[in-house]
């Protein structure tokens, strides 16, 4: 099965429509699919639901997609950076459920492992509680919480073989494997492909079942969120 495509747009081919719900990886900007992001902008879809960490920030990342009214609703644990989000949020345009960082990340493995819902302590007494089941265990109150399913994952990776066994670079591990699993197809956007057999298999940190297409996206211009220089010296 043929998973490599040319381009982005190419590997969404078929794949879009309005009223999705997509589940993509990264945090902050690291190890965010930016061409995939850009290639869902240029598409214009519309009414999009996005699982995401966070919606990037103003023009970069999911910002493009806020930027361009695509979005419908955001499923996201931080969204402090983002004036855009911020402002479509208090203005009613933009329907958020915001939901504890580890317990997103839970929701998403937990929807690609086929389980429906959990119980948690996180949240309880607290605003993410509410309208929530709440099941007393051993004197402790958790509150349930729904397993995620997308109908598309887009991810970006560092390194991949032909047949989609894929390596994640350090940080920008984040987010991306819970939302690869949680998709019903998942797209990868990668760094490099290499030969099957090159990659050691005690290293692979998503195996390439999941992978249904992959592009390849390099090369990157590094952005940086926050860029702090050092005050002048006096002379």
């Amino acid at each position: 099965m043929k998973k490599l495509y040319s381009d982005a747009a190419g590997a969404l081919d078929g794949l879009l429509f309005d009223g999705m719900t997509i589940c993509a990886g990264g945090f902050g900007l690291c190890g965010i699919p930016e061409r995939l992001i850009d290639a869902i902008q240029a598409a214009g879809t519309r009414n999009l639901t996005i699982a995401s960490n966070n919606a990037g920030i103003d023009g970069e990342g999911l910002g493009k997609l806020l930027r361009s009214r695509q979005v419908k609703k955001m499923i996201s644990s931080y969204v402090g950076e983002n004036k855009e989000f911020e402002r479509q949020y208090l203005s009613g345009e933009l329907e958020v459920e915001f939901c504890p960082q580890g317990t997103l990340a839970e929701r998403c493995r937990a929807g690609g492992a086929g389980i429906p819902g959990f119980y948690t302590k996180t949240g309880v007494g607290t605003l993410v509680a509410e309208g929530k089941e709440v099941k007393n265990f051993d004197g402790e109150e958790y509150i349930l919480e729904r397993g995620i399913r997308a109908d598309l994952s887009i991810i970006k990776g560092w390194k991949a073989d032909e047949s989609g066994n894929l390596i994640f670079r350090k940080t920008a591990r984040n987010f991306n494997a819970p939302m690869a699993t949680a998709g019903k197809i998942c797209i990868a956007e990668v760094e490099e492909v290499v030969p099957v057999g090159s990659l050691d298999p005690d290293t692979i940190h998503l195996p390439g079942i999941y992978v249904k297409r992959m592009i390849v996206g390099a090369p990157y211009d590094k952005k940086i969120e926050f860029r702090t220089v050092r005050e002048r010296a006096d002379a």
